[in-house]
């Protein structure tokens, strides 16, 4: 079962996500959700229990509770959505429509 943990502190480490929610069973993936532009964590990531007894009981034991200072969120991880794709507003352009030239005053004839 995976669970989202929210409200974490900057300083929380994989490693102590991991010792702390292995108190409620075996734990078999974390995940500290990273900026890509700074390399900090975003406060927030993902454990994964081996068993939905084991992540209902650390829903249990550690929603509303304290970890390095914060209190946590725990619930059960929804799936991701489908999102829509983004739009490219600049970089390259490939060949949908590149612009040649421009820039200047032209007189009109």
């Amino acid at each position: 079962m995976k669970l989202y943990i929210g409200n974490l502190s900057f300083q929380t480490t994989e490693g102590a996500l991991e010792e702390a929610f292995s108190q409620y069973g075996t734990v078999t993936e974390t995940l500290l959700i990273m900026d890509k532009m700074t390399q900090r964590s975003r406060g927030f990531g993902f454990v994964t229990m081996s068993s939905a007894e084991e992540g209902h009981r650390a829903i249990e034991g550690w929603n509303g509770k304290q970890l390095d200072g914060r209190t946590l969120t725990v619930n059960e991880a929804k799936p991701r959505e489908d999102r829509p794709q983004r739009r490219d507003f600049g970089g390259d352009r490939g060949d949908r429509g590149e612009r040649r030239g421009g820039g200047g005053f032209r007189p009109r004839h």
